[in-house]
């Protein structure tokens, strides 16, 4: 009875930990850009930091064939496009204030984030 206790405790403390205290790794995006990669439910990498103030163009690679992956929403910049298969699609951001910028398919299953500093 123990052990089940345990084992129960331990899968709670990794789904508090998956859904709110994991933090991916953030790209901070260059001269050369960034390609964000749509595979495995994910987009990688998920979060990336982009200068204020000029406007930044940012390619997506959909590998994944879920039905799901197509689309993409950046609701804050009234963006929406669709992501062919196996294609680079680029995405232009225009100039943005300082703040985070969320990302996402139309269920919201797969997520990214966008920092302007």
């Amino acid at each position: 009875m123990i052990i089940i206790n345990l084992v129960g405790l331990l899968l709670i403390g990794l789904i508090v930990w998956w859904f709110w205290l994991y933090k991916p790794e953030e790209t901070e995006v260059g001269e050369k850009g960034v390609v964000i990669t749509v595979e495995n439910g994910t987009y990688s990498p998920s979060r990336i930091t982009i200068p204020s103030g000029s406007p930044v163009a940012i390619q997506f690679l959909r590998k994944d064939p879920s039905p799901c992956s197509e689309s993409l929403l950046i609701p804050d910049l009234q963006i929406s496009d669709s992501l062919p298969q196996n294609t680079l699609k680029t995405i232009y951001l225009p100039a943005m204030k300082p703040g985070n910028y969320e990302f996402h398919c139309q269920m919201q299953m797969y997520r990214g984030q966008i920092t302007v500093q």
